[in-house]
């Protein structure tokens, strides 16, 4: 196989580990799911154009903006988010020129290891209940409630498809060895459609060619940059930030380099936020680096950013063409709930690795402290409400603690 091919298979392979979480995020908020898509590959271009094209990072759409958009959507209209989601990005761009007037020791002597190896390990742990949930559960619709119930089909189905992986990682040879995900996908979707789990009605009426009306609706709108949209929306971008330094870290501990030196974490955030201008202009959600796409280069061992760009042209591709992009919409939840066990666990693990290969001594009460808080208060926080509507997540609040503690407290206890 030459290497254009495998290089386009190796995209495809990262737009399957995204698409779940980046269309869900558009199906929780109202926002149009192929938008979604489109924004996610127009983002990750706008992002590598950012970073000089050197950080394997795929953009996706954010969680942290849920509860702010719906609210906004129901309350003030698809142009008030627009303009709110214009604004955080702008946000992140001039936090962008923050770190670069101070600098990136300064920005790095805030996240050592001590820090940083437990916030990965959060990033990883706190995605771990939706990987399991996808794996077992069927939610279904009781007295118009959402209800989970244990289906042994959905686990049945994710433990082909762990297996799959297990074994295509560990004992394929070649080029086969590569693309575990891919494959297990497809053995995952062909157990699952004489279970009767793959919506094949709606992948057959999926349409070929286009955007639906609503969609072209959403994406002609123009921005509104409404008071209370901008109040909702924009300084969640202040909370991300954080993340954002956490998912940098892990990626670039993945690929083994320092990205906050070269390109710079200034660099970073500036495609983050250019990206989510960018979204906000055509009515995505706000756009973040994507932790589904880090396990994929801790799965594979292939770092080259170049297959991240494959992967976002791709995504605009299927944006505008129905069909792919219902068939990738509607992967079996246990077939995603499978593959997200081990790309969770393999973010999880990289963050002991920092540790480890840090040598920090957990003898010192000073490390135990900071590292139990991390892990105890994000994984064991999910949101807290600051104003209205607007939250902060348990990783960010984590990732304050760490780095507070590890300022006050003294070196020699």
């Amino acid at each position: 196989m030459n290497i254009t091919k495998r290089k386009i298979i190796l995209g495809v392979q990262h737009v399957l580990a995204m698409f779940g979480a980046t269309v869900l995020v558009p199906s929780l908020t109202g926002l149009d799911p192929s938008i979604a898509i489109l924004c996610a590959g127009l983002g990750t271009l706008i992002f590598h154009a950012s970073t000089k094209g050197i950080v394997p990072v795929f953009l996706g759409s954010s969680f942290a903006f849920i509860n702010a958009i719906k609210l906004v959507l129901e309350d003030n209209g698809i142009g008030a988010v627009k303009g709110g989601i214009i604004a955080a990005g702008l946000v992140y761009v001039i936090m962008a020129g923050v770190i670069k007037l101070f600098g990136v020791e300064k920005v790095r002597s805030f996240f050592p290891p001590i820090v940083t190896g437990p916030i990965i390990m959060v990033i990883g742990l706190r995605l771990s209940p939706t990987a399991i949930h996808n794996s077992m559960y069927e939610t279904i619709i009781v007295d118009g409630m959402e209800k989970s119930v244990f289906n042994p089909m959905f686990l049945m189905v994710s433990l082909i498809v762990v297996a799959t992986m297990i074994i295509v990682s560990i004992f394929a040879k070649g080029f086969f060895k590569l693309v575990p995900i891919l494959i297990s996908v497809i053995v995952g979707y062909i157990v699952s459609i004489p279970l009767d789990l793959v919506e094949m009605e709606k992948i057959k009426n999926a349409a070929w060619i286009g955007f639906e009306t609503d969609t072209l609706n959403q994406i002609l709108t123009l921005p509104n940059f409404s008071l209370s949209g901008i109040l909702a929306i924009a300084p969640i971008a202040l909370v991300v930030f954080i993340e954002h330094i956490g998912d940098i870290t892990t990626n670039g501990a993945v690929v083994g380099k320092d990205f906050f030196k070269n390109p710079g974490i200034h660099r970073t955030m500036l495609g983050d936020g250019l990206a989510t201008m960018v979204a906000g202009l055509l009515g995505g959600p706000a756009n973040t680096t994507y932790s589904e796409n880090t396990g994929v280069l801790a799965v594979t061992k292939v770092y080259d950013p170049a297959i991240l760009r494959i992967a976002a042209v791709f995504a605009i591709i299927i944006s505008f063409v129905g069909k792919i992009g219902a068939i990738i919409r509607y992967i079996p939840s246990p077939v995603m709930g499978g593959i997200s066990i081990i790309l969770f666990g393999m973010i999880a693990s990289v963050g002991v690795r920092i540790l480890i290969e840090s040598k920090l001594d957990f003898a010192h009460s000073r490390n135990l402290i900071i590292s139990a808080l991390i892990l105890v208060c994000g994984i064991g926080i999910q949101e807290v409400p600051i104003y209205n509507n607007i939250t902060i997540s348990g990783l960010a609040i984590a990732a304050l603690i760490g780095v507070i503690l590890n300022k006050i407290l003294p070196n020699n206890i």
